[in-house]
């Protein structure tokens, strides 16, 4: 997969490159030998186990690779669900009517070619550092995109679980806007409500106080000093309240100075870069904001990290969101978490939220935000 950090990125591409072209070399001979033998015996029913023999090693060939992309490329590739039926030979004719069985065999066929390709250009990448970092990662991106072409499931398929799951962030969208709702409503009664309650009680005894014969002038003192101090803390409480919702920074100077805001506030070193031409619709800018401010604050509580990297890019239509940290890891997406609640944020726009966090870390939370300029 590319990526605009070179380094891990490169160094796993040339590694996968140089490592798995045996292992494909091995495969793409063992099919071609029982393709070409079963092809040719076929017709004295000898061909029909060493066929049956080629179509079962596709799967598990297919399922290694599916593997090693996932480890090696980050390429988001999910086990295969084939057609299975009853009875040895009803279950090989199954897997021959089965689309994802074609697609396999084309994968291991194709990109043996492609990886002696590959192995030289990471012997050279090893060799030449500038091209490692140039050459290497498109590689390497370059790969990734056949086999989620090839190895990812059927088209149709993809659109239904595309529609599922619109649908599932439709739902989590109108769940996060009520319970958005409802923690604006709690905070204005519970904060400034009451507030500005006990500032209009308080004008209320000082204004019977200057109604009397005698005004006190201590009490009266007194009770403006209070009914002072409540009306700022519920203005403080209202910009707060407001910033919660969308704040000014970020609507007046855009991502790059909010998010550089943030990083001020951190208690963690944070580096931010943010590379977008344009600026994106209001709503993905604060879901970005929302999405990286939630992060650090995590990273800054639970990931005893000493350094935190922002990035945030445009790809096509998508703004990606990255937030990097050295800590010690195992961070995940929980009911009722606050990696949860960003990624319903985040639905509200169809978007999504990853989670990448193995024990001893890096940690890397990964927004993938759709819109339209």
């Amino acid at each position: 997969m590319h990526e605009d950090q070179p380094w891990p990125g490169t160094w796993r591409t040339i590694a996968y490159q140089l490592l798995t072209l045996p292992v494909r070399i091995v495969e793409f001979a063992v099919l071609l030998v029982l393709l070409v033998a079963g092809i040719a015996t076929t017709i004295v029913w000898v061909g029909i186990p060493l066929l049956m023999l080629a179509t079962t090693l596709t799967h598990r060939f297919a399922d290694f690779e599916r593997r090693s992309l996932r480890r090696w490329l980050r390429t988001p590739l999910a086990d295969a669900i084939r057609n299975r039926a009853d009875g040895l030979v009803r279950n090989w004719f199954a897997q021959l009517t089965d689309a994802t069985t074609w697609r396999d065999l084309a994968y291991l066929l194709i990109t043996t070619p492609l990886a002696i390709v590959e192995f030289v250009l990471g012997i050279v990448s090893a060799i030449i550092v500038p091209l490692a970092l140039t050459v290497a990662p498109g590689a390497g991106w370059l790969h990734g995109k056949l086999a989620l072409a090839l190895l990812g499931p059927p088209r149709a398929e993809r659109l239904e679980a595309k529609a599922t799951r619109l649908q599932a962030s439709r739902a989590r969208g109108v769940d996060a806007a009520e319970n958005e709702r409802r923690r604006i409503e709690r905070d204005l009664h519970d904060g400034a409500q009451q507030r500005l309650v006990s500032v209009a009680m308080t004008v209320g005894r000082a204004k019977a106080k200057v109604g009397g014969t005698e005004p006190d002038t201590a009490e009266l003192q007194r009770l403006l000093a209070e009914a002072h101090t409540d009306a700022k803390l519920a203005v403080s409480e209202l910009r707060d309240l407001a910033r919660g919702i969308y704040p000014a920074v970020l609507g007046d100077r855009g991502l790059d100075a909010a998010l550089s805001a943030l990083a001020a506030k951190s208690p963690v070193p944070v580096s931010v870069s943010v590379d977008i031409d344009q600026r994106p619709p209001a709503a993905v800018e604060s879901t970005t904001y929302f999405v990286v401010g939630e992060t650090l604050t995590n990273a800054a509580k639970y990931a005893d990290a000493s350094d935190i990297r922002v990035d945030v890019r445009r790809d096509g239509d998508t703004v990606i969101v990255e937030v990097t940290d050295d800590g010690r890891g195992g961070a995940e997406i929980r009911p009722g978490g606050g990696l949860a609640g960003l990624a319903d944020r985040a639905a509200t726009i169809d978007g999504t939220v990853s989670v990448v966090s193995p024990a001893g870390g890096p940690t890397v939370v990964r927004a993938e935000l759709p819109c339209s300029w």
